[in-house]
């Protein structure tokens, strides 16, 4: 059972059913005050939520028209999902799913209609995504707390495919890090209370996804555990040479991957990281091996995770599978 910051007692989330009164929320989070948004994504606005305790929670707030299952199947799926316990995985500690009568416009005149909110709650991740860390801040990451990240997006991949659940939609704003620089994966569980194909139609709409879809997800909606791995080798990339995958209006990553297959041989590697000793120049040699196999156009030439975590443990001679 989890306790208040004060310790000892416990906190007041932990007492609550998991299935939060919309009104709860609304308090918690303002009346979703506009100051309390900590970001938007393919799925709804996430806020910041302040419980009784001073505990803080975040709030997703799933977009009205999202079509996700009906009350009980839905519940069911949250359930599920709330069991499912990893250090590399971020948690979901409550959710709502509440009807309201809410005026709203149809063919120009006013009625009232029942809208039901759908909401998510998870742990508060402090220290923000690992976009932010990576690319927004002025102090470079250090390499141990690069490998360090890279270890835990691979176990937290790991432990979601075992589920099984395709993620659909890793990136660096879904990688979340705590006080002590430990990723989370975020949102890992959308792709199952939505359904595949509509999760694949969202990600689609939201060009802040591009450049991390893999090719025949893409272009042909073929979705697999391998679409993932695809994602993946962009994010250890982007970690292991603090180069940003510029995305623009382009979905695929060519020239991210092109840049990154051409320049970045031992030479590169050593001038980037000129204070590290030999076992670590070689880390992030592997690394970028790593996840260029990752990218591969046909996906089954891509890694298994099972495959990258031997590999990042030194377990095995070969990136193949």
């Amino acid at each position: 059972m989890s306790t208040s910051a004060g310790g000892g007692q416990p906190s007041v989330l932990s007492t609550l059913p998991k299935n939060l009164p919309l009104d709860f929320v609304k308090t918690i989070t303002d009346q979703f005050s506009e100051q309390r948004i900590l970001g938007t994504g393919a799925f709804g606005i996430v806020y910041k939520g302040i419980m009784p305790d001073g505990q803080i929670i975040t709030v997703k707030k799933l977009a009205e028209n999202s079509p996700i299952a009906r009350e009980k199947a839905f519940a069911n799926e949250v359930q599920n999902i709330m069991a499912l316990h990893h250090e590399n995985v971020v948690k979901l500690v409550g959710y709502c799913h509440e009807g309201q009568k809410k005026v709203v416009q149809n063919n120009g005149r006013y009625i009232v209609a029942d809208i039901v909110e759908s909401l998510l709650c998870h742990e508060y991740v402090p220290k923000g995504s690992l976009q932010k860390n990576l690319f927004e801040v002025d102090t470079k990451m250090d390499w141990s707390t690069r490998f360090k990240i890279i270890k835990g997006i691979c176990n937290g991949l790991h432990f979601v495919h075992s589920i099984p659940i395709v993620h659909m939609d890793l990136k660096p704003e879904n990688i979340l890090l705590d006080d002590d620089m430990v990723p989370k994966i975020a949102d890992f569980g959308l792709s199952r209370l939505f359904g595949q194909e509509q999760t694949r139609m969202n990600t689609q709409n939201v060009v802040g996804s591009y450049g991390y879809i893999a090719p025949e997800y893409l272009y042909r909606g073929e979705i697999s555990t391998k679409s993932d791995i695809y994602s993946l080798g962009l994010l250890i990339l982007e970690t292991t040479t603090g180069e940003k995958n510029y995305r623009g209006n382009e979905p695929s990553a060519v020239e991210f991957i092109k840049n990154v297959r051409e320049n970045w041989k031992e030479q590169r590697i050593a001038s980037e990281y000129p204070s590290l000793d030999a076992d670590c120049l070689q880390q992030v040699k592997k690394c970028i091996e790593i996840g260029l196999e990752c990218v591969e156009i046909d996906r089954l030439k891509r890694p298994s995770i099972e495959t990258i975590l031997d590999k990042l443990n030194g377990r095995c001679a070969s990136i193949r599978n």
